[in-house]
């Protein structure tokens, strides 16, 4: 199942000199200084070198402390290298100085759900879809589905999934994950449709295959069941 999104969206900076500053240089900006540091910390912690990730997103928030990027990419690292404590301080600290900011309370609430505290998530991710100038609705829609479906809140989970492909109609994760709840409401027309649209702007996968295989073993349709069966086959 794929698992809730960290939403900070990066430029990775390239030819970028970050180091030597002069703080007193009126041209020294210190949220570019930041986000250069922020593009290396988060470039180090997906190649797996914690150390250098931890030098570098430091080096941000002494760039600009108060800057959310900054805070979100540090409590981000210290979630990935297991430090709960740190991370959750960091993120609330964020929260504290930028309370209306989507991205923060989005990723707070990941931060929670991957807790277990799943109302409490649900309540974070809903703050951030209702604030008027964030753009990045269907991330926190998916969440909160994402977050449902491992509360056990299958409904809700449907609800979510929905509304993020009212925001977002290709978001390929939604339509699959919905697609698989439709099936096991026994809603096979509108999960053969969805599928369908899947297939026109995906074309055949494996994932969506083995749901129409699902989907037709359980409506009752052995012949196209076999099908789809022989195409998954093909696949490999």
């Amino acid at each position: 199942m794929r698992s809730l999104s960290f939403i900070l969206s990066l430029m990775l900076v390239g030819c970028v000199t970050v180091d030597a500053t002069n703080q007193s240089d009126p041209s020294f900006n210190p949220t570019e200084r930041a986000e250069a540091r922020i593009a290396l910390g988060i470039g180090y912690l997906e190649q797996g070198n914690m150390v250098k990730a931890r030098e570098n997103l430091e080096k941000a928030l002494d760039h600009s402390p108060n800057y959310y990027r900054a805070q979100l990419s540090m409590a981000h690292y210290f979630e990935k290298v297991g430090e709960t404590q740190s991370a959750e301080r960091m993120y609330k600290t964020a929260l504290k100085q930028h309370p209306r900011n989507g991205n923060v309370l989005n990723n707070f609430g990941t931060f929670l759900c991957k807790q277990g505290d799943y109302s409490s998530a649900d309540k974070y991710f809903n703050a951030a879809i209702d604030q008027p100038y964030y753009y990045l609705i269907s991330g926190s829609y998916e969440n909160a589905a994402m977050c449902a479906l491992k509360a056990g809140n299958s409904e809700q989970a449907k609800y979510y999934f929905t509304r993020t492909l009212d925001h977002d109609p290709y978001r390929a994760s939604s339509i699959l994950h919905l697609a698989k709840l439709e099936i096991e409401d026994g809603e096979y027309t509108q999960a053969r449709i969805r599928l369908m649209k899947f297939h026109q702007s995906y074309g055949l996968q494996k994932p969506s295959l083995k749901l129409l295989i699902n989907l037709e073993e359980q409506a009752g349709n052995p012949s196209l069941q076999q099908q789809y069966q022989a195409k998954l086959d093909k696949m490999g």
